[in-house]
């Protein structure tokens, strides 16, 4: 399992509903955990890691010794949602590119955990929106969507990189020739 860098078509994929939580998608969370931590990510949804399931993992501080602050969000949504707030936001498929970007201040959200149980939550500030990025994924949305003309302007070259980098990936041989990205 490896995150995917954008703009690997994975990344723009709608992800399906988790049905039954199988020992699979066991093993895949918590390889996930530990690719989030290995990178120094707060969250990391199954698209980033071409794992078209509506689950993500999150650790609101990304202290892999704060397992207080694990979640494992399947199938989640954000109930209600109050205020906005625009802040700096980044993402593992996008290594050091990071925007400011406008997300709901708070957030009341809930989903099932590995074994099932659903949970809500209220999230407020840097948790509400590691919540929301980590949804947005699942949905085939990524940070920069979010960005106004001078945002996506400013970071322009940047996603350029990133698009010759994926088809030198590719003409090389390290991503399968079938994919084609959706920008």
């Amino acid at each position: 399992m490896k995150i995917v860098h954008y703009p690997h078509p994975a990344l723009r994929q709608k992800a399906a509903p988790v049905t039954t939580i199988t020992k699979e998608l066991q093993i895949q969370v918590g390889e996930m955990l530990d690719l989030m931590y290995q990178n120094k990510g707060l969250g990391l949804a199954g698209p980033q890691v071409s794992l078209p399931q509506q689950v993500f993992v999150l650790n609101f501080e990304g202290d892999p010794e704060k397992k207080e602050l694990e979640h494992v969000a399947i199938n989640p949504t954000v109930l209600e949602q109050k205020g906005s707030v625009d802040d700096r936001e980044g993402c593992l498929s996008f290594p050091e590119l990071f925007a400011k970007v406008r997300r709901a201040k708070t957030v009341k959200v809930s989903a099932y955990n590995l074994k099932g149980d659903p949970y809500e939550m209220i999230l407020t500030d840097l948790p509400a929106r590691i919540w929301q990025h980590e949804l947005d994924h699942l949905h085939g949305v990524l940070f920069i969507d979010k960005l106004g003309f001078l945002g996506r302007m400013n970071v322009k070259k940047e996603l350029e990189q990133f698009i010759k980098e994926f088809y030198d990936a590719r003409e090389k041989g390290e991503l399968s020739t079938d994919l084609e990205p959706k920008l």
